[in-house]
């Protein structure tokens, strides 16, 4: 008898803890979620939310499966928990297109706290307002438009026909870490007149431990990737400061880069910008201007592999150009650049489908915005996902087929679009306009796989 009482008591302990246990997923899980103003969705488990179906890694260029699944079941606007965060997520082309369009009006920059840690607290994409404008500007005044064109052009091109040319010796080729090298010892030289290839490729490698684990579960334990992440960060940032104290200590400095142009700014009076701050800036801007750019032309690459039409018509563009040349070895001309239409078709078409900026994040501030039945209250975080509209056969006939002449009767996408978000393409034209001289590249069976967590597509 006493047996059975006991076994009654822990069958009874246990259902007690059980209902407990789910009465609490449920009330996090639905949360203010009911509320028939706010979008539908599901913040998943306590703690976790659905962070981890969120980081699933997926195997094709479809949209990630954690979208899909929530597009279907509860509509292009939705809700949920990621990395500790309540956030709306936008599949829909028009609250993505009013949140973008009214940057610094109603939405503002923002970032989970996980993805700020990586990149600094004080770096460029927390600031807000009159200082954020000061630091862009301040960018502008090394990339603006006449240096693109007279400059860094030239010095992009120089740099990828050295690169495709020393892949000639080798039997196999990692392309996205051929060109992420290349990219980062482009944009090292104009940001901190640095040359990684002489010191061996150092800060290249820790920028590469760095990225590796920007997306990972952001738990800092020895061995994970995010661990090993913010490692990489640590070992970047000692090599900047090093190099920040050696020219400002210089007995004589010109203002020749960006290094010189934040020391200019630290020592006026009353400055804006301290030390803290100028590296998390230079941190974030070698990684913005080498890594999604790597990312896009190893696809682009890839994609025309597997299309010779597309190969041929881009090679056969190129070959014109050079044959009205003098010399067919000289730099490529501003007018040259502008004339190559399927080149960009290529590169429009590349950056669709590749999807180089997964997610977009911002905050709406000010008022609630109101939009497609829905409010979405005041401080409310907001994910943008352009593969969402990218990848959308209502937008794009066949959209998961790698076709640039579909861009041949439409109008150049000017920045961010409503139906096409992407950016960084003019390191995208400079390699491409050196495929003609390496045209084995295209056709040999030496690649080695695409290591951006996106494999070639499948179907083609």
């Amino acid at each position: 008898m006493g047996m059975d009482y006991l076994l009654a008591a822990v069958l009874f302990v246990t259902l007690a803890l059980a209902t407990l246990l789910l009465g609490l997923v449920l009330r996090f899980g639905i949360g203010e979620l009911c509320d028939p103003r706010l979008p539908p969705g599901w913040r998943g488990l306590p703690l976790v939310g659905e962070t981890l179906e969120f980081f699933t890694a997926s195997p094709t260029l479809e949209l990630l499966p954690f979208f899909k699944r929530r597009l279907e079941r509860f509509g292009p606007i939705f809700r949920t928990n990621i990395v500790g965060e309540d956030m709306i997520v936008s599949l829909d082309p028009d609250l993505n297109a009013r949140v973008l369009q009214q940057e610094e009006r109603g939405f503002q920059i923002w970032y989970p706290s996980s993805f700020m840690r990586v990149l600094g607290a004080n770096n460029m994409v927390s600031m807000l307002g009159p200082l954020h404008r000061h630091i862009r500007n301040l960018v502008l005044r090394l990339f603006w438009p006449e240096a693109l064109r007279l400059v860094l052009l030239h010095n992009v091109q120089r740099s990828a026909r050295d690169e495709l040319r020393s892949w000639l010796d080798r039997p196999d080729v990692e392309v996205r870490t051929a060109t992420s090298r290349m990219i980062f010892g482009v944009t090292a030289k104009k940001l901190i007149s640095h040359d990684d290839v002489a010191s061996g490729g150092s800060l290249w490698k820790c920028f590469d431990a760095w990225t590796k684990g920007l997306l990972s579960f952001p738990i800092c334990v020895p061995g994970t990737a995010f661990y090993k992440c913010m490692q990489g960060r640590k070992n970047v940032m000692k090599v900047l400061k090093q190099q920040l104290d050696e020219r400002r200590n210089a007995a004589e400095r010109k203002t020749v880069d960006f290094f010189d142009l934040v020391i200019d700014e630290m020592e006026k009076p009353n400055p804006i910008m301290n030390e803290n701050i100028a590296l998390d800036l230079l941190f974030l801007l070698l990684f913005a201007s080498h890594e999604t750019t790597s990312m896009g032309l190893t696809a682009i690459l890839k994609f025309l592999t597997d299309n010779p039409k597309a190969l041929q018509e881009l090679t056969e563009e190129h070959e014109k150009i050079m044959e009205r040349r003098v010399e067919s070895d000289s730099d490529i001309a501003w007018e040259e650049y502008k004339s190559m239409k399927f080149t960009s078709h290529v590169i429009h078409e590349s950056l669709r489908l590749a999807n180089i900026a997964p997610v977009v994040f911002r905050q709406a501030k000010n008022q609630d915005v109101h939009i497609k039945g829905y409010t979405i209250p005041e401080g409310s975080k907001i994910m943008i996902c352009p593969s969402a509209v990218h990848l959308n056969s209502k937008v794009y006939e066949d959209p998961l087929a790698f076709n640039p002449w579909r861009w041949k009767d439409t109008p150049e996408p000017v920045g961010d679009s409503k139906d096409f978000m992407a950016f960084g393409v003019v390191c995208g034209y400079v390699l491409v306009l050196s495929l003609p001289s390496c045209k084995w590249l295209c056709s040999s069976t030496a690649w080695s796989p695409i290591t951006d967590g996106k494999p070639s597509p499948k179907g083609r």
